[in-house]
């Protein structure tokens, strides 16, 4: 497509006016009894007028010039940093009105999000004298915002006792309120706020759930804590879940300042809200945003996802944009988070079990996983059932029949409710125990919870084994084998977590995601005071750490390490902290084996765990990092198809204005991106990619060498094959040209996806990029 400049092209606006009218309005809001609700609105800041002395003033006068009936428009935040532009609780009237105003892009509704250690440091290899650690002083004075449901001030993660005084750079405060005094906040969490006038909006501008919710940033759901300590937490001596996990518990950048904004309540995070977080934490000062929050279903369009139009402002004012996946593996094209400037991250396990076996009365032993800390079953073998016999195969509260569970150990099929809900089934209906058996969509994957009864969770192939035991023997019996926590070599790991998003990146199959997984299934990091380790309302348990599951937990430990390198090389762009994480990723589990996908019990590949496992002590001296200006960014948009008005959300520096017309990019490929991804349309098809490497090693006269790993019907050739840097030269260019060789010419023999790579060495670095190939996708490109 033609490459447009903000000069040439503004007549061009208003003839798509009508087209973002009529597609914006066919995605739900948030309504409200009164008629209004709540949007969000992008407008173009070199239309205020001069006599405004804010962008505030502007968007308050905009706002007062709509019609006054039924209701006035109300504004929620307005927005200047990450974007130009606010949030109103508006009308019908209002919006059409809007959309009629030529300083206006967008009239967006305002859509909710959801929000998606003591051994981790140990499994990613950190040394508390050698390597990053060392390296980067634990991340001392680097300022991590944590964007979730809040923070839970007295935990012992979030001491001060070794920090000197806050950076001088912070700009931040403290919000108090009746549950969070002044003294909540310290050296360690410096700022703190809550954003809550979207959700408000949602709940007819009311109030919160005055049960579990509070307007100030206090936690009351567990979920932020447990980030912000896996991300920043202090070192906590003798950390556990009832003796499970139990050891030195620490964030990623132990000595890291936390600033907690909590957008996220009991029906969701809202994109206004989410919004004004990031615009106050680029105005605060932070250095990395730790974001485990993201769509429900499939990514939304770039110009239409909040989260990426605000990463985007963030990443433009040299901030890390960390975000999660998504849990909604093991499909493909799951993920979420998925725009080029985002660090998005996938889920693996780690060498810790917490074992509950199951033995069958055959003698049989099925390995499991919990971590219940009740009064254990006898060793004596007890009554098995399986719940489909019993009234209910998904084991729904109070759908089992309790004359033929009473006493018996019960087997329920995962899905339909809360794990841990199940056993309260089960309890209510006078069991004595559960075994939750996966489906087939989870595979293999385990993952710990914190049951109220007697229970543990095994793979799909037991569950069918113990299914097949129950309806062939005359009297099934059962018992469940407590073990605790167990480290060691088996099963291998890392390994991916079923439920962690998979790509291909549905919107731009040429870039991959996710860019990498990280530690996320059964992590212990701490927990809010006000509910137990189930969060369910039924749970009375309350406890300091606890253990769970999700690339929620993934993120925070990569927005730890991004603080790590933004305090080792504070002159890297967030570009190349990204870069220096995946190209020392690796791809092997800890038997040498390839990486197995928990749900298929197959080879993970680069379209599920992206460019393989962070290694934290590689990415310290990753040798070549590939960097991207914002304006690139930009330039990409318009490479695959983004013209105006879509695009305007985004160009909001007059310095990207004309970005398009002076990038070098040729295709959307062409992103100095540190991972490849190719889409072949047929046999013989040529696709060209350029790429640039900056030499940040310690040898100024370094000379590279490549190394290509080309799948069965791919040929990779890398010109020149040899990089030779100097003083004078620490930027070198390179091109891959990638060719489909498949046999037979019709798309239907074609390969569905294969799999390669290209190695960068000097002896000393190995900067490895996964490259992934699908055949018969048609084009990547779209207009918008």
């Amino acid at each position: 497509m033609a490459k447009l400049s903000l000069s040439s092209s503004f007549f061009v606006f208003s003839l798509f006016l009508c087209f973002l009218s009529s597609s914006s309005s066919s995605s739900s809001s948030s309504s409200s009894s009164d008629g209004l609700e709540s949007y969000i609105v992008h407008v173009q800041s070199s239309h205020k007028p001069s006599l405004f002395s804010s962008h505030n003033h502007w968007h308050v006068s905009l706002l007062r010039s709509l019609p006054s009936s039924p209701q006035p428009a109300t504004l929620l935040y307005s927005y200047s940093r990450v974007l130009h532009g606010f949030s109103a609780r508006l009308s019908s009237l209002h919006t059409a009105a809007l959309r009629r105003h030529p300083s206006v892009i967008s009239v967006t509704p305002d859509q909710a999000r959801q929000i998606h250690t003591t051994h981790t440091p140990a499994f990613l290899g950190f040394s508390q004298n050698t390597g990053l650690w060392s390296n980067s002083d634990d991340g001392e004075d680097v300022i991590v915002g944590v964007l979730d449901t809040g923070i839970w001030p007295e935990h012992p993660s979030f001491s001060d006792s070794d920090l000197g005084p806050v950076p001088s750079t912070w700009k931040g405060e403290c919000e108090t309120g009746p549950d969070f005094p002044a003294s909540s906040c310290n050296r360690k969490i410096i700022g703190a706020r809550a954003y809550y006038k979207g959700y408000l909006t949602r709940r007819n501008g009311t109030k919160l759930h005055a049960a579990k919710e509070s307007r100030s940033p206090r936690d009351t759901e567990g979920h932020g804590t447990h980030t912000a300590s896996t991300a920043a937490g202090s070192v906590v001596a003798n950390a556990s879940l009832y003796h499970y996990a139990q050891g030195t518990a620490r964030g990623m950048a132990s000595k890291a300042r936390i600033a907690a904004y909590k957008i996220c309540w009991s029906s969701g995070c809202y994109d206004s809200d989410i919004l004004a977080a990031l615009e106050q934490a680029v105005a605060d000062g932070v250095h990395v945003i730790s974001l485990s929050v993201g769509a429900s279903g499939s990514a939304p369009e770039y110009h239409r996802d909040s989260i990426a139009i605000g990463a985007f402002g963030a990443t433009r004012h040299g901030i890390v944009v960390s975000c999660s996946a998504g849990n909604s593996g093991p499909g493909p094209e799951t993920a979420t988070n998925i725009a080029p400037w985002i660090l998005t991250v996938g889920a693996s396990t780690v060498d810790r079990e917490f074992s509950a076996n199951v033995i069958t009365g055959d003698g049989k032993v099925f390995t499991g996983t919990s971590l219940y800390a009740g009064e254990s079953l006898p060793d004596s073998q007890i009554s098995l059932v399986y719940s489909g016999d019993c009234g209910s195969r998904l084991c729904s509260v109070g759908e089992l029949n309790s004359s033929l569970v009473e006493g018996k150990i019960v087997l329920c099929d995962r899905g339909g409710s809360a794990r841990v809900e199940k056993g309260r089934a089960v309890k209510l209906a006078g069991g004595a125990g559960m075994i939750l058996a996966n489906t087939a969509s989870s595979g293999e994957e385990l993952t710990a919870d914190s049951h109220l009864v007697p229970a543990t969770m095994v793979g799909a192939k037991a569950g069918d084994q113990i299914r097949d035991y129950i309806k062939t023997s005359n009297s099934p019996t059962a018992t469940i084998s407590f073990l605790g926590t167990l480290i060691g070599p088996s099963p291998p790991s890392p390994r991916v977590a079923a439920f962690s998003s998979r790509g291909p990146n549905h919107l731009t199959p040429v870039i991959l995601k996710p860019d990498m997984i990280a530690p996320g299934v059964n992590i212990l990091a701490g927990w809010t005071g006000m509910v137990g380790p189930t969060d369910l309302d039924i749970d009375p348990r309350r406890v300091q750490f606890n253990i769970i599951s999700g690339t929620s937990m993934s993120c925070p430990h990569v927005s730890g390490l991004a603080a790590l390198l933004r305090k080792a090389h504070p002159d890297w762009s967030p570009a190349a902290i990204k870069s220096a994480l995946v190209t020392t990723a690796y791809d092997v589990e800890n038997s040498g084996e390839a990486i197995e996908d928990l749900a298929t019990g197959k080879s993970s590949n680069p379209f599920i765990h992206g460019a393989g496992h962070v290694d934290p002590n590689k990415a310290l001296n990753p040798g070549l990092v590939y960097d991207i200006e914002v304006k690139e960014y930009v330039a990409f948009l318009c490479a695959v198809g983004y013209e105006f008005p879509g695009i305007l959300v985004f160009l909001q520096d007059p310095s990207l204005y004309d970005a398009c017309e002076t990038s070098k990019l040729r295709t959307a490929g062409d992103l100095n991106y540190p991972s490849f991804s190719v889409v072949f349309g047929s046999t013989g098809e040529v696709a060209k990619y350029r790429r640039v490497v900056k030499n940040v090693g310690s040898n100024v006269d370094a000379v590279y060498e490549v190394g290509v790993k080309s799948p069965a019907n791919v040929e990779i050739e890398v010109s020149p094959s040899k990089l030779v840097f100097s003083k004078e030269k620490r930027e070198l260019e390179y091109e891959v040209t990638f060719k489909s060789v498949v046999l037979g010419g019709g798309v239907g023999s074609m390969p569905g996806q294969e799999f390669g790579s290209i190695e960068w060495t000097d002896g000393d670095h190995v900067v490895k990029s996964p490259v992934a190939f699908q055949w018969g996708q048609g084009s990547s490109a779209q207009s918008f």
